[in-house]
């Protein structure tokens, strides 16, 4: 018995089939939890109500209504849209509030919520709370999604010219890995190295008065040495704060503070919300190449005595 299962062992068709077994063993784990790559560029962009409508019945789409009162959602809202508000995606960490949640939890969330690794998922909020939705749509970025999609104009925009409804969605949670990418962010550390240095610029886009350091809100105020106030309000209509202005008005705007496509952009705000809107269409909506973001922005660095800080036109103090 013995000599006829070697003989079997050295035939070259057994060889054959254990390599194949053993190439499927490596391979198909990258398959099922492939991980984030550089070449795996995520998209993000700001769609109307009528590209909504026209792709309303693709099966991979995911609407999801990041409103915070869940009332709004209640009364209405844009079909099959799942309501997580915003305020879900953060929590405590070491004592810091409003940071954004693990992997494991993010993950949890866009489960629950519906999306999967391969879902097309469209965002929206409504108001001034277009920070909600860009905030949503970057930790999807952060998380391994590929393709992403704001509503510009908002809530308000789409009930003006298409139907919405009372109904809730009925799907089956699928299972959302999430598959970091740490490119899209930067660390106080990095921060830190960055004050001075040449080729970086930083947008801080809170309002004028918490940038000079004029408002009593954190333990230190003003902002990071260097940081160029563009407030965020400023890439959004006046009228509806959930939509963007032209491109060409925004590029001016940057042109007039000095930023260049070229430059290493880190956007900074007061909590890693208010800064992903300008992230979003710096990145993706114009093209620069390098932005990031510091997620801890002046909730975390207000918070060490010994780093340096800029008040009113840019003193150190």
């Amino acid at each position: 018995m013995k000599l006829k299962s070697l003989q079997i062992l050295k035939k070259p068709k057994f060889f054959g089939l254990l390599s194949t077994l053993i190439a499927c063993l490596v391979i198909i784990p990258f398959i099922a939890f492939p991980a984030f790559s550089a070449t795996q560029k995520a998209s993000i962009q700001f769609v109307s109500p009528t590209w909504v409508a026209q792709n309303s019945k693709n099966a991979n789409l995911r609407i999801l209504d990041v409103r915070n009162v869940p009332l709004d959602y209640i009364s209405g809202h844009v079909p099959n849209a799942v309501n997580i508000a915003d305020s879900a995606f953060r929590g405590p960490q070491s004592g810091l509030p409003v940071q954004y949640w693990n992997s494991r939890k993010l993950g949890e969330i866009f489960t629950n919520s519906g999306v999967n690794n391969n879902s097309r998922v469209l965002v929206y909020s409504d108001g001034r709370d277009i920070l909600g939705a860009t905030m949503v749509a970057y930790l999807l970025e952060r998380s391994g999604l590929r393709d992403i999609a704001v509503l510009d104009g908002g809530y308000k925009d789409y009930k003006a010219i298409q139907p919405v409804t009372r109904e809730f969605p009925k799907y089956k949670p699928g299972k959302f890995v999430v598959r970091d990418n740490p490119s899209v962010r930067v660390s106080l550390d990095e921060v830190k190295k960055s004050i001075g240095k040449p080729g970086v610029s930083m947008i801080d886009p809170r309002p004028e008065k918490l940038f000079r350091g004029e408002e009593d809100v954190f333990i230190r105020n003003g902002h990071i040495p260097g940081a160029v106030n563009i407030p965020w309000v400023t890439f959004t209509q006046p009228d509806n704060p959930h939509k963007l202005k032209s491109l060409e008005e925004i590029k001016q705007i940057l042109a007039q503070k000095r930023i260049s496509p070229s430059s290493d952009i880190i956007v900074t705000c007061s909590t890693g919300r208010e800064a992903t809107l300008q992230y979003v269409v710096l990145k993706h909506l114009l093209g620069y190449p390098k932005v990031r973001i510091y997620e801890g922005s002046w909730t975390e660095y207000s918070s060490y005595p010994d780093l340096p800080i800029a008040t009113g036109a840019g003193q150190v103090s």
